[in-house]
């Protein structure tokens, strides 16, 4: 029996809307398929442009006419029971990631699932309650008179919470924790390919939370034209989008008509860097992480820049270390590497892996459909060496697992070449001089940056990107001051504040 198979899952089918559970309003529905099989397993409701109406209006009236925005521990405690109530059934939820996302098991121990799960609710719920909400500035004395000057913190209004497929639950949740516990109401977009983790995220709050009808909306639609509702409707105050630079470049467009708020994460083309005082033993396994949930990441280091006097050694390790990854049955708990989301996207990613031999990059290893794994959507881990900087494969985000590795001269080659890229997610260095890892870290322009496989990630870090990687920061202090607003008060009453 495989891992999957050794717990029973009922996926929900029905979207949150006001506070209960809901089918679409013609009754339509639209398939999820598995991606390790290709098979439809299942469907979920297909909202209408009524539905997402209906969904807007209602977070649009929580907020505008309940307390939730100014009730700060009636927020604690609903972040804390909705975090109790996806405990209960954090099994079933593992095993539908895997499921609908294509998500190797594994990985739920990690980002996909476990590590959001430790913190993404708790944490905000925790921090909201020492934030400044409420700060005095000087007196001015200005135009003769005394003006006792306020400044404080206030909730955006309606959000609207934009879901991609590759970490779906993690995404979701690192986006309604801040959220909520800042006052805010939500409708969330899932991701069509992957919705049932959020569906089940929704029942629970209907079912096992006193979170107030319409603060949080959760709908599922395959239609472009529901979803862009929330990008263009003026009762929606703010979009937090996570996704591709595209389609973030349309969202604010589409948005500029209203002035929304935007918090964009988006694209990115991480560099690792390795430098020539670097434990290879190391820095060369950690490579395999572009490959990762099938490099489906928009933080993985998919570039490996390495020092030319280690060059060659590297390519020799590394040659070795891509063909032992393991991929495959995303159930199989050794498996490293699982399927793509789709066909569409596998085709794309192929097409890409020929762009790169095609502009001179030397394959290694892999570059195929697997040929023991004819069903689904798998790509072998794909290993590309004497890769120019300049090349599609070094700059395009492939979402694949796909790794290019290029040689550098000295240290400010390697920040030229990290930097030359119209992204700016992630990244990392291995080396034994902590000096020469703090100028590379400072030089490269990125949101993050990890030293010889340091962690950033929590949700007290703020997470997010230079240039065309995004707009603002997702987690810590930063994320949740992103959702709230700056009011500045001045008085000539004494104002009585708790």
């Amino acid at each position: 029996m495989s891992a999957s198979q050794s717990v029973s899952v009922i996926h929900e089918e029905r979207f949150l809307l006001d506070g209960k559970m809901w089918h679409s309003g013609d009754g339509s529905t639209f398939d999820v398929v598995n991606p390790a099989t290709g098979e439809v397993v299942g469907c979920v409701a297909d909202a209408t442009a009524g539905d997402m109406d209906a969904a807007i209006a209602a977070s649009r009236r929580a907020f505008d006419t309940t307390s939730w925005s100014t009730d700060l521990e009636f927020r604690q405690r609903c972040l804390r029971q909705l975090h109790e109530a996806i405990m209960s059934e954090v099994e079933e939820l593992r095993h539908e990631l895997v499921t609908e996302v294509g998500a190797p098991l594994m990985t739920t121990y990690m980002a996909q699932l476990d590590w959001p799960l430790s913190e993404g609710l708790l944490w905000p719920a925790e921090a909201v309650g020492e934030l400044s909400w409420h700060r005095r500035l000087p007196d001015s004395p200005l135009l003769g008179m005394t003006s006792m000057r306020h400044v404080f913190k206030e909730s955006v209004g309606v959000v609207a919470a934009i879901v991609p497929w590759n970490f779906p639950f993690e995404i979701l949740i690192n986006k309604i924790g801040p959220i909520l516990a800042t006052g805010n109401t939500v409708v969330v977009k899932a991701a069509s390919e992957t919705p049932w983790n959020a569906t089940r995220v929704g029942r629970l709050i209907a079912e096992k939370t006193d979170i107030p009808a319409g603060v949080v909306n959760i709908i599922t639609t395959s239609d472009v034209a529901v979803a862009q509702q929330l990008v263009t409707d003026p009762r929606v105050d703010m979009i937090s989008f996570t996704g591709s630079t595209r389609t973030g470049q349309l969202i604010a467009e589409k948005s500029a008509p209203t002035f929304k708020r935007l918090l964009l994460e988006l694209g990115g083309k991480s560099a690792g860097i390795i430098l020539d005082d670097a434990d290879l033993g190391l820095a060369l396994p950690s490579a395999m992480s572009a490959c990762m949930h099938a490099g489906q990441g928009c933080a993985l280091p998919t570039r490996l820049l390495v020092h030319r006097s280690r060059y060659d050694e590297a390519i020799v390790t590394l040659e070795q270390v891509y063909a032992a990854i393991p991929y495959g049955d995303p159930t199989d708990p050794g498996v490293f590497s699982g399927p793509v989301i789709s066909e569409k996207q596998r085709t794309n990613i192929l097409d890409l892996i020929k762009r790169g031999e095609a502009e001179g990059g030397r394959l290694i290893v892999g570059g195929k459909i697997p040929e023991d794994q004819p069903n689904g959507f798998f790509i072998q881990p794909t290993l590309f060496a004497d890769v120019d900087n300049s090349a599609t494969i070094s700059q395009a985000e492939i979402f694949g697992p796909v790794l290019s590795v290029t040689p550098f001269d000295d240290d400010a080659d390697a920040i030229r070449l990290a930097n030359d890229s119209v992204y700016g997610l992630s990244g990392n260095v291995f080396t034994s001089s902590p000096e020469r890892a703090l100028a590379i870290a400072r030089g490269v322009r990125t949101g993050s940056f990890m030293i010889n496989g340091g962690m950033f990630y929590g949700a007290d870090s703020p997470y997010g990107g230079y240039k065309h990687s995004g707009i603002g920061r997702q987690g810590g202090i930063e994320g949740l001051e992103t959702y709230l607003e700056t009011k500045a008060v001045a008085s000539t009453l004494p104002l009585d504040i708790p």
